[in-house]
C-alpha cells in the first residue's frame, strides 16, 4: 500500500516536469522566432523597410532635364553667327469644358472658321486658276461644325481636348477671335485685337493692364514645352524628330538619334518630407539635385547656303516633275559638309502627317543607286595613280567591246548616234565619257588592284558620317578572290555596284584635297554649360598621290571646257567636274525610261572651295544630266562662289 502511494505521487512528478518543459520550449520557440523576426527586418530587409517608410513620409519627383539644341552656322561681315534649326518652344494644348459653354452652335462655327475653313481654301486653290473663287461644299462645312457640337454638346462633361500643339501666337489669336466676332458669352461682348493681348502666368491678359484676364467660357489651354524646328522642312533629314516614347522625348533619325544621349541631357530630382497623414511638404529639409542641360550641337551646315541649295533643288524636281534629288557640297581640305538637302523631305515639326515613312530616310545617305559615268573618275585615277596610263595614253575606241564571258559587247552611250571613236586619249575618255576607255583604264591595272582601289576610295562600307541610318553600298562582286571580268569592266563605268550620293562625292573630295581623302562630318562643335568640344578634321588615308590628284584634276578642268560638261563653265574660274546618266536597275535588266542624273564638281580646281554632288532621280523631259543635274550645279555653285568671295582667277 505504501509502494502504491509512493509510486503514484512519482508518477504525477514526472507528468508536471514535462509540462514545465513543453512551456519552457513553446517560450524558447517564440522567444527565438521574434529575435529571427528583429534581425530580418532591421538588418537582413533594413533598406527595403526603410525606402518602404521613406515613401510614406517623403515625396520625391524627378525633374526632366531641358534637350540640347541644334544650331545652323552662317558667315557674316563679323565672322561667324549660330541660328537655331532645333529648340524648345512652349506650345499650348487647347481643351474645351462643355459644362460651362455658353452658346454651342455659335462656338462650333467660331471653331470652323479659325481652324479648318483657311485650310480648306489652301488645298481648293491647289487645283484651281488663282482668279477662281473658292468655295467650300456645304456638305464638308457642316460636317466639320457637326463634329465640333458633338464635343461641345456634353453638359456634364468638364474636359474634351480641341487641339493638342497650337503655338502661342495662335493661341492669342484664338481668343481673339472668338471674344470679337460676336460671340455672346455676355452682354456685352469683349472685342479686342490679338496685338493687345499677351500671356503670362498660363493666362490670357492684356497688355496694358496684366491684371485683367480675357476669358471665354467653356475654352481653356495647359502650356507645355516641345521641341521645334524653326525652319521646318529645311534640312529635317539631318536633324530627324523627337517623339515620346514612355515619358520621354527620344530622338529619331538624323542628327537626333545619333546624339540622342548628348541631346537629352541627366534627370535631375527633388527630394521633401512631408507631414504626416498630409499632403504638406516640410520645406526646410528637402534634397534638390539640378537636371543637366542636353548639350548643343554646332553644325558646320551654313544657314544660307543650306536654303539656297533647298529652294534651287525644289525648282529643279518640279521642273522635270523629278521622284526626287539630293545635293551635297563638302569643304575638300576638312571634309565639313556645308550643305546637303533631298527631297522629298518633311515637316519635323508635324513628322506623323507624312503619308510613307520612308521619306524620314536621308536620301544622300541611305539609297543606294549605280552611280553611272561619275565613277569613270575614279577608274582613271587609280590607272594613273599606278601609272598605268597618263591622260595622253591612246587606245582604239570600236564604239563597243566583247568581255569574255559576256554574250552581248558593252557599248558607249552615244554608240547609235556617233559609232567608234577611233584612236583617242584618256582625255577624251572623260571629255566624252566613254564606256570602253574605262574598260581599257581597269584592264591596264587589273580587276584585283582596282577593285584595292575602290574599297581604299570607301566604297562599300560607311563614312561613320553623324547621323545614323548610313547604308553601306554594294560592291560585293568585286570583292570575292576571283572577280568576274564582266563585274570589273561594268564597274569602271560605274554600273553593278550600288553608292550612296555621299560615298560617290568623297573620292572627288580626296582629289581636290590633294589624293588625302577626309571623314565626312556635320557637326563642327558640341557645346556643354561649362565646355565647348571642337570636331577637328580627321584624315582617313592618303587615296592617291598629290601628283595623281592634280592630273584627274586637269583631266576634268578639260570636262567642263571641251566635254559633255560645258554648261558648268562660271566665268572668272576654272571648274572641273563629270556628269552620269545612270541607268535604273530592274529585275533581269535595266529600265529604258528612267534615269539617275547627276553631276559632280570641284570649284575653283586650283583653289577649291568646295566640291559639291548633285542628282536628280528621274527626271522627265530631259534625257541626259547636262540638261538638268548639271545646270543646277552650275547656279549653286555660282551662288557659294560668290558668297564666299572666292577670287576669280581667269
Amino acid at each position: 500500500m505504501w509502494r502504491e502511494k509512493k509510486d503514484k505521487k512519482r508518477t504525477g512528478g514526472r507528468v508536471n516536469n514535462n509540462r514545465w518543459r513543453f512551456v519552457v520550449a513553446v517560450i524558447f520557440l517564440l522567444s527565438f522566432s521574434l529575435i529571427y523576426k528583429l534581425f530580418s527586418v532591421q538588418i537582413k530587409q533594413c533598406d527595403f523597410y526603410t525606402a518602404l517608410a521613406a515613401s510614406q513620409h517623403q515625396v520625391f519627383n524627378q525633374l526632366a532635364p531641358e534637350r540640347g539644341k541644334i544650331y545652323f552656322s552662317e558667315k557674316n561681315n563679323a565672322g561667324e553667327a549660330i541660328y537655331p534649326l532645333a529648340t524648345n518652344k512652349e506650345f499650348a494644348e487647347v481643351y474645351v469644358i462643355p459644362k460651362d459653354v455658353i452658346n454651342h452652335e455659335v462656338l462650333a462655327e467660331k471653331f470652323f472658321l479659325f481652324f479648318d475653313k483657311p485650310k480648306l481654301e489652301k488645298e481648293l486653290k491647289k487645283n484651281v486658276a488663282s482668279n477662281t473663287e473658292i468655295v467650300i461644299a456645304t456638305s464638308t462645312k457642316d460636317e466639320i461644325i457637326n463634329n465640333y457640337r458633338r464635343k461641345l454638346d456634353k453638359p456634364n462633361d468638364p474636359y474634351e481636348p480641341l487641339v493638342a500643339k497650337l503655338s502661342l501666337e495662335e493661341l492669342i489669336s484664338l481668343y481673339s477671335f472668338v471674344s470679337s466676332e460676336d460671340y455672346e458669352a455676355t452682354s456685352s461682348p469683349i472685342l479686342v485685337k490679338a496685338e493687345d493681348l499677351t500671356i503670362k502666368q498660363e493666362k490670357i491678359v492684356f497688355k496694358e493692364n496684366p491684371s485683367k484676364e480675357l476669358k471665354i467660357p467653356g475654352l481653356g489651354f495647359n502650356l507645355q514645352k516641345y521641341r521645334y524646328y524653326p525652319e521646318n522642312e529645311i534640312a529635317s533629314h539631318l536633324t530627324g524628330f523627337t517623339a515620346q516614347v514612355d515619358g520621354e522625348l527620344i530622338g529619331s533619325y538624323g542628327l537626333e538619334e545619333f546624339f540622342n544621349k548628348e541631346l537629352f541631357g541627366e534627370y535631375g530630382s527633388l527630394r521633401s518630407d512631408k507631414a504626416n497623414a498630409s499632403d504638406v511638404m516640410i520645406i526646410n529639409d528637402r534634397e534638390y539635385i539640378r537636371p543637366q542641360a542636353g548639350k548643343d550641337l554646332i553644325l558646320t551646315i551654313d544657314r544660307n547656303i543650306e536654303f539656297y541649295v533647298c529652294k534651287k533643288l525644289k525648282e529643279e524636281v518640279e521642273k522635270h516633275d523629278a521622284a526626287g534629288g539630293s545635293v551635297i557640297i563638302i569643304e575638300p581640305k576638312t571634309g565639313a559638309i556645308i550643305a546637303m538637302c533631298s527631297l522629298p523631305d518633311f515637316n519635323p515639326n508635324n513628322y506623323n502627317q507624312v503619308s510613307d515613312i520612308s521619306v524620314y530616310n536621308n536620301p544622300a545617305i541611305f539609297y543606294q543607286y549605280e552611280p553611272g559615268s561619275v565613277f569613270k573618275t575614279v577608274t582613271l585615277a587609280i590607272a594613273i595613280d599606278q601609272g598605268k596610263i597618263s591622260p595622253s595614253t591612246t587606245y582604239e575606241d570600236k564604239g563597243e567591246v566583247m568581255i569574255n564571258g559576256w554574250h552581248k559587247p558593252i557599248r558607249n552611250s552615244d554608240f547609235f548616234t556617233h559609232g567608234a571613236h577611233g584612236v583617242v586619249d584618256m582625255s577624251t575618255v572623260l571629255d566624252y565619257s566613254l564606256n570602253t576607255g574605262a574598260i581599257f583604264a581597269m584592264k591596264q591595272v587589273g580587276p584585283k588592284i582596282f577593285a584595292d582601289y575602290v574599297k581604299r576610295f570607301g566604297f562599300g562600307e560607311r563614312t561613320g558620317i553623324e547621323l545614323g541610318a548610313e547604308s553601306p553600298g554594294n560592291i560585293n562582286n568585286l570583292l570575292v578572290d576571283n572577280i568576274k571580268e564582266i563585274d570589273a569592266a561594268t564597274a569602271s563605268f560605274g554600273q553593278g555596284i550600288a553608292v550612296t550620293p555621299l560615298q560617290m562625292i568623297m573620292p572627288y573630295q580626296a582629289i581636290a584635297n590633294h589624293g588625302l581623302l577626309m571623314k565626312p562630318h556635320v557637326v563642327k562643335s558640341i557645346v556643354s554649360e561649362n565646355k565647348q568640344e571642337n570636331i577637328e578634321p580627321k584624315a582617313i588615308s592618303q587615296v592617291i598621290s598629290e601628283k595623281t590628284a592634280a592630273t584627274i584634276s586637269a583631266m576634268l578642268v578639260n570636262v567642263v571646257e571641251k566635254g559633255h560638261s560645258q554648261k558648268a563653265a562660271i566665268p572668272g574660274y576654272y571648274i572641273g567636274g563629270k556628269t552620269g546618266t545612270a541607268q535604273i536597275a530592274t529585275i533581269g535588266g535595266y529600265s529604258e525610261t528612267d534615269y539617275i542624273h547627276s553631276f559632280i564638281g570641284i570649284a575653283p580646281i586650283e583653289n577649291p572651295a568646295f566640291v559639291m554632288l548633285t542628282k536628280i532621280d528621274k527626271p522627265q523631259g530631259v534625257k541626259f544630266a547636262e540638261s538638268s543635274a548639271l545646270p543646277l550645279w552650275r547656279d549653286i555653285a555660282e551662288f557659294v562662289l560668290n558668297y564666299y568671295a572666292v577670287p576669280k582667277t581667269r
